[in-house]
């Protein structure tokens, strides 16, 4: 993967997010909004994904749009991002859109690296991932959770089901003591992709810290 970093170097807190080739585009737009609602320096550290469907996906599932099936590569991904992350005097979040929101919410599971996390929009959807979380702990404190308040009337069955299945997690993670919010956003999927990206970003800088 490439990393592509942005804001101030020297930092104690990084943010770290998976993106695809369109969301590098937006960066820069993201770090004004995210500036524009809290004065905290950071540092992000953008990761370019090769292959969407299977860098990111905890696990093999049949595909549910299109023809590509999801793969099982998001242990590699959260390696090489944990190779990033060696600085044990910097305090490491990690946040990402749609599948990118999984990954980063599975990766909470799987370290306890991160202080926060910021799914964003996240494939909630995904098959068997909400028994993961009934099933394993989450290793960090602070969640962010956030769905567009017409995405769970996507004509996609498995996709529809995404508006229950993050009020089931929000109540998972608060049952278990997680600071977890939940933010619901006007629009579908594909709206205000780098305000809500910065909405939530701008949440877990301001937590557990």
């Amino acid at each position: 993967m490439n990393i592509f970093e942005y804001g101030k170097k020297k930092s104690e807190i990084v943010l770290i997010q998976p993106v695809d080739e369109h969301e590098i585009d937006m960066i820069e737009a993201v770090m004004s909004r995210i500036r524009k609602r809290t004065d905290r320096d950071f540092l992000l550290a953008a990761f370019k994904v090769n292959d969407w469907n299977k860098d990111l996906s905890p696990w093999r599932a049949p595909a549910v749009f299109g023809k590509d099936d999801f793969g099982d590569g998001a242990q590699d991904t959260l390696e090489e991002i944990m190779m990033y992350c060696e600085d044990n005097s910097k305090t490491y979040m990690i946040g990402g859109y749609s599948l990118a929101g999984l990954f980063s919410l599975w990766a909470g599971y799987k370290t306890g690296l991160f202080k926060a996390v910021a799914a964003v929009s996240p494939s909630m959807w995904f098959p068997g991932f909400d028994e993961f979380m009934k099933e394993n702990k989450i290793m960090c404190n602070n969640v962010y959770l956030s769905l567009g308040n017409k995405e769970e009337k996507a004509k996609n069955p498995v996709m529809a089901t995404v508006g229950d299945r993050i009020l089931s997690a929000e109540n998972l993670l608060k049952e278990r003591g997680v600071n977890c919010v939940l933010e619901w956003n006007e629009g579908n999927h594909f709206r205000d992709a780098d305000l809500r990206i910065a909405k939530g970003f701008s949440w877990i800088l301001e937590q557990g810290l």
